[in-house]
């Protein structure tokens, strides 16, 4: 019997089935394919748009960042907890702002933008803390869903404290779920069409199968891959890449034109935060980071061609007290009316292009350089003009809200290549020259020359030598003898701190007491001083013949003032040396007073109900004398030297003396006059019933020594 065999037909049929199955393997397996891809694609662009975001919140956190460091610069220079806590304030108030930390340069907070700074002087304590106060540059670190971002503040090369700012990630992790999720769905949406045309084209021929595999990966895989690269160039920051136009109407053109409009968003972000991070927020102008790039890249440009440009520092000069007395709004219309000012006084240089800047607080840098680069002008005398032009339009009285104020402008010039070589040399010695037109009295402008450079070495040296100068000997106290006017008996002394530098001899006051304020060491100088004068003091009860006990009179900075522990250092003195407290006169400068009332206030009514007297030095020579006295009580003030001086030449001298010993007796405050050398003075304080009154007439300045045996 024969074995049955398979029939043509059945192979062909059998074949075709292979076939078929053939065909739908390969379909299943392109199906697969096809879906393991766009998992890599969605998770590509979940990695890109993540990679994106984050960068923007950073590229923007530390623009921000960076922009408030160089705002804090000055507050901090001056300890100006007002403005540090404006500017935290207005950070804290930024989208996706945690927290805003300003601390000093041992990682104490120093303001968090609260009312009342409740964690103020305390160290940083976080994981990141130690790793954030020793930072020397930008740093920033994700902890969680937080990212950390800080900067050093500084001025030249000292570090004055550092900014941190904490933003939130969620709105950025919810963005990119969202995104993801829009895409995912849209992948769905063309995966189930695509299973279905796939599924139709089974039934069809192998051929029609392969062509449709062909359709899917033209009308599908191609332009996923397009997007995808167009991602990666935007990743890299390459926001002008433009995404091939597609009219297509189904949900991949959607995605198409979806990602366009999602690139031009992030490129008007990415100018944005190019304009923040390269302009100054009040007057537009560029700031320092868009100065230091500029003039880099002139540099560059002018290297080796011959060429020269000029660099102008100008600072305002007492531009504080605006702030003090008018309010911070007020100094900011200043400063805009200002950078109008310095557009004008620039405009009027003749020949010249000029990039004008603010660096911050009251501080503007001008770039100057001539039209054509490739002509020989002399840019000293362009600058020279300019200079001029700054200190004449700036001298201009301005007109706040019906109010005149009167500022000055202290200009500083460093010529490219004759003064320096570098930008960053170039800015230091534009600053240096602008530091001694401030020293030369305001108001005027200085050239940039080698001898600054050793004024600058002289003063480091000093600051130096002063260290420690208490422990060597070399500081002491003299004595002025203070005198009851209507019959001259001896009633106290003024204690008087005196510098024998080894080398140098006797050093002025008015030079090194301005290097202890600035340097901080006001503060352990001045509590040795205190303590010193007390204890002297103390022993003159055994003195025999005297009808009074005599008071001491010592000089309290505004450091002191500002330190916090004043009251506490008094009292500890006080108990040290047996002084009573009633013995013991603290003189502040009526600056130092209105500069923090709030505090002085406080701190003043503190040391009169511990019996201390207290008196405002140098009076009249404030801005606002006469209202100040009603709100910070005192019980004593010195009328300044400069109206002693001229008490018998100047009739206009004459009668504010005479009105302030009017005021005050009306209001029970003793009256010093100082800088007594002539009978004719003396004689006029009596006749207007001055209290007391001291000068070289009625005794010079002596050692304890010497006063010992005055007093018999």
């Amino acid at each position: 019997m024969k074995r049955a065999g398979l029939g043509l037909q059945s192979r062909f049929q059998l074949a075709i089935l292979v076939l078929l199955g053939f065909v739908a393997l390969m379909l299943a397996l392109l199906w697969y394919r096809q879906t393991v891809s766009q998992q890599e694609v969605i998770e590509i662009s979940r990695q890109s748009t993540h990679a994106l975001l984050a960068e923007q919140v950073r590229i923007s956190g530390e623009a921000q960042v960076r922009q408030l460091a160089e705002a804090l610069a000055n507050p901090l220079y001056y300890f100006d907890l007002d403005a540090v806590g404006t500017l935290a304030r207005a950070a804290l108030r930024g989208p996706d702002v945690e927290y805003v930390l300003v601390y000093d340069e041992n990682g104490r907070i120093l303001h968090d933008g609260s009312g009342d700074i409740p964690a103020f002087g305390q160290p940083m304590n976080d994981p990141l803390a130690k790793e954030v106060a020793t930072a020397k540059g930008p740093h920033t670190r994700q902890v969680g869903e937080l990212l950390d971002v800080s900067s050093p503040v500084t001025i030249g090369d000292e570090r004055l404290g550092g900014v941190r700012i904490g933003y939130a990630l969620a709105a950025m992790t919810r963005s990119e779920d969202q995104a993801v999720e829009a895409l995912g769905t849209r992948f769905g949406e063309v995966n189930r069409r695509s299973l279905s045309w796939l599924l139709l084209l089974c039934a069809g021929f192998a051929g029609i199968s392969l062509l449709g595999a062909a359709i899917m990966q033209r009308l599908l895989v191609r332009p996923i891959r397009m997007l995808g690269d167009v991602a990666s160039r935007i990743e890299s920051g390459d926001f002008k890449t433009p995404v091939p136009a597609s009219n297509r109407t189904d949900e991949l053109g959607e995605l198409v034109r979806a990602f366009d409009r999602m690139r031009e968003s992030l490129a008007r972000h990415d100018r944005d935060i190019r304009r923040v991070a390269y302009s100054d927020a009040l007057t537009g102008l560029a700031n320092r980071l868009a100065f230091r790039e500029a003039l880099e890249a002139r540099l560059r440009e002018m290297k080796g061609a011959g060429s020269q440009l000029a660099l102008l520092f100008a600072d305002l000069d007492d531009f504080k007290r605006v702030n003090d007395s008018l309010g911070h709004e007020a100094g900011d219309e200043v400063l805009l009316q200002v950078a109008e000012r310095i557009d004008r006084a620039v405009q009027s240089v003749q020949g010249a292009q000029a990039l004008v800047a603010r660096f911050g607080g009251d501080e503007f840098v001008v770039l100057l350089q001539a039209d054509d680069a490739g002509l020989q002008v002399d840019i000293r005398g362009m600058a020279s003009k300019l200079a001029g032009a700054l200190v004449e339009q700036l001298g201009e009285p301005l007109l706040l809200h019906g109010r005149q104020v009167l500022l000055g402008v202290s200009v500083g010039v460093a010529i490219f290549p004759d003064d320096a070589g570098s930008a960053s040399l170039l800015m230091k010695n534009g600053d240096i020259a602008m530091y001694q037109a401030k020293v030369a009295g305001k108001n005027c402008h200085r050239f940039y020359s080698r001898a600054m450079d050793q004024a600058l070495e002289r003063r480091v040296r000093m600051e130096q030598d002063l260290r420690g100068a208490w422990g060597r000997g070399e500081l002491s106290l003299v004595y002025q003898p203070i005198y009851r006017a209507s019959d001259q008996a001896l009633v106290g002394c003024e204690a008087l701190l005196r510098w024998s530098h080894p080398e140098d001899g006797a050093v002025a006051p008015s030079v090194f007491i301005e290097v202890a304020e600035q340097s901080g060491l006001i503060e352990v100088i001045g509590r040795q001083a205190l303590q010193h004068a007390c204890t002297e003091a103390a022993s003159w009860q055994s003195v025999s013949g005297l009808e009074h006990p005599l008071f001491v009179s010592v000089n309290v900075s505004a450091r002191q003032l500002r330190s916090g522990d004043l009251v506490k250092q008094v009292a500890d003195v006080l108990a040290q040396s047996g002084l009573p407290p009633e013995r013991l006169h603290l003189e502040l400068t009526e600056t130092a007073v209105i500069s923090d009332e709030a505090n002085a206030t406080a701190v003043l009514a503190r040391l009169r109900e511990m019996g201390v007297r207290v008196w405002l030095d140098d009076f009249g020579t404030g801005y606002s004398s006469l209202s100040h006295l009603r709100r910070v009580q005192v019980d004593g003030l010195k009328i300044d030297r400069s109206f002693i001086a001229d008490l018998l030449r100047d009739p206009d001298d004459l009668a504010l003396t005479s009105a302030i010993l009017a005021m005050a007796h009306s209001m029970g405050v003793t009256v010093v006059a100082e800088g007594v050398e002539r009978q004719g003075q003396l004689d006029l304080l009596r006749e207007r019933d001055c209290d007391l009154v001291q000068g070289y007439l009625l005794g010079y300045p002596m050692d304890a020594r010497d006063f010992r045996d005055l007093l018999g």
